[in-house]
């Protein structure tokens, strides 16, 4: 039986929910951003990956003529619903719910830039070999020191409004990709065997 497009991003809504609270409960602690990071990156775009192609061939194996329309928006619309809930219900959650959570996300966000920084200057420090180099090197360094102080970082905040509309777009265009190529894919195939049929 195929699923409504609507219906599976409701699904993926509840998917997305339970990674974000499997990581919020059981992770929740020195490597929270980390965790966080790493399941937004790998977790997520597989789940919502898999509900798209399988809401498309679902339609697919149902129907002789598969438009890149109707395969396109058998991809989007699923990853389009589950992703501006969790979006919502995440904001929400973070602002509103538990802010000790958010701040412990900025707190490691800013943790986690200071020790990039830190790793990028020490291995370049290490490569360069003129003097005058490493005193720019160290003077652009120093620069940027004054930016990880807990006064500059106490009032930065990587999860407001903004910043959540800004993540909403680059994933947004991760499910336009994503239903590009499934589109393409699945009218492609389609026309190619309504072709044989044809013969």
């Amino acid at each position: 039986m195929t699923k409504s497009p609507s219906t599976l991003g409701i699904l993926l809504f509840g998917a997305t929910m339970i990674v974000f609270f499997v990581v919020y409960y059981f992770f929740s602690g020195v490597n929270y951003f980390d965790i966080s990071l790493k399941a937004n990156a790998f977790v997520l775009p597989l789940i919502y990956a898999g509900v798209a192609f399988w809401s498309v061939k679902s339609y697919w194996n149902n129907n002789r003529v598969v438009t890149f329309k109707e395969a396109f928006k058998r991809a989007f619309v699923p990853m389009f619903i589950g992703g501006i809930l969790s979006i919502f219900s995440i904001y929400a959650f973070l602002n509103f719910v538990d802010p000790d959570a958010k701040k412990l996300l900025n707190y490691q966000y800013v943790t986690r830039q200071k020790a990039e920084m830190d790793k990028e200057y020490e291995s370049a420090r290490k490569v360069l070999k003129h003097q005058k180099d490493i005193d720019e090197l160290d003077k652009k360094y120093k620069e940027r020191l004054p930016s990880f102080a807990p006064e500059a970082v106490k009032g930065k905040d990587m999860l407001t409004a903004s910043h959540f509309s800004g993540y909403f777009a680059a994933i947004l265009i991760f499910y336009v990709v994503l239903s590009v190529f499934f589109g393409a894919f699945f009218r492609t195939r389609t026309i190619y065997q309504e072709q044989q049929n044809q013969e």
